[in-house]
């Protein structure tokens, strides 16, 4: 099977994805509980990642009706996993999807990983968080023999613009595959991981406080001192506090606000809220 094959290809581009397509992608699924299987097909996938912990909460098909292109909301779904039609002449409608599933929630989709060397797909590499190699693949149950062609997983998220990190093929080990622009500075860096949007974590916290519409001044102790114009605002407070102080703030009605790129705070303190 692939662009190499010499079998003709099967109608609509089924062909269920084996077990062994799926066993990389599972360490890199952490966090996430629920999905939604647009392409089911005969559900294989399905059967794979819910064999590892993971509940479908969507599984649908082009076959049986349910157009993936129709639908612009999965529910709970922390994520959306699927084996989209990828051949040549499917390749538009697999663009499309891209563009659309991104938008709905974070998409890993298995395609061949020759795609991402394409000119044409450059555009859509910017939301590509993370590539997982997982070499050739066993297409056809009891098959003798593997596709001439290497498969990775992808994965797309409309709210990453910073390119992918690649992972190697069973080494645990990532590599950037490109260099990086702060979101915050424009300044050009090295991703130390795959989630890394900003250069420092002083733009990782810069950008925090402008996204929260805060203006404030970090006294030397660390806390956050509001100006007249976000003292003008009493409905919420803001301040710097140490990790080993978090639970006691906690006591108190304060709120711990997430990292603003999904990892964690700075090394010595993390920012909380308490709402008046």
């Amino acid at each position: 099977m692939g662009k190499r094959s010499g079998f003709e290809r099967r109608p609509a581009d089924f062909y269920p994805t084996p077990k062994a397509a799926v066993e990389p992608l599972i360490p890199h699924l952490r966090g996430i509980r629920t999905f939604a299987e647009p392409c089911a097909g005969d559900g294989a996938l399905v059967r794979h990642l819910e064999a590892v912990g993971r509940r479908c909460v969507y599984s649908g098909d082009i076959r049986t009706g349910q157009d993936a292109l129709a639908v612009n909301s999965y529910g709970k779904a922390d994520a959306i996993i699927t084996n989209p039609p990828f051949s040549r002449e499917n390749r538009p409608l697999m663009h499309r999807m891209i563009l659309h599933f991104q938008g709905i929630a974070p998409t890993w989709l298995l395609l061949p990983h020759d795609w991402s060397t394409n000119r044409r797909s450059a555009s859509y590499l910017r939301r590509c968080s993370d590539i997982v190699a997982i070499g050739r693949v066993k297409w056809i149950e009891g098959s003798k023999h593997t596709g001439k062609d290497n498969y990775a997983w992808y994965r797309f998220d409309a709210g990453h613009k910073a390119g992918p990190v690649f992972h190697c093929r069973d080494q645990g080990e990532t590599i950037p595959a490109r260099r990086r622009t702060c979101e915050r500075c424009g300044k050009s860096y090295e991703p130390e991981r795959s989630s890394a949007r900003f250069c420092s974590p002083a733009c990782r916290q810069s950008a925090y406080r402008k996204r929260l519409n805060v203006t404030a001044g970090v006294t030397a102790r660390g806390s956050l001192r509001p100006t007249a114009e976000a003292e003008s605002d009493s409905s919420e407070v803001f301040r710097y506090v140490p990790h080993a102080d978090i639970p006691k703030f906690k006591a108190e009605g304060w709120e711990l606000l997430p990292a603003l790129d999904g990892t964690h705070h700075g090394e010595y303190s993390a920012l909380m809220r308490r709402r008046g």
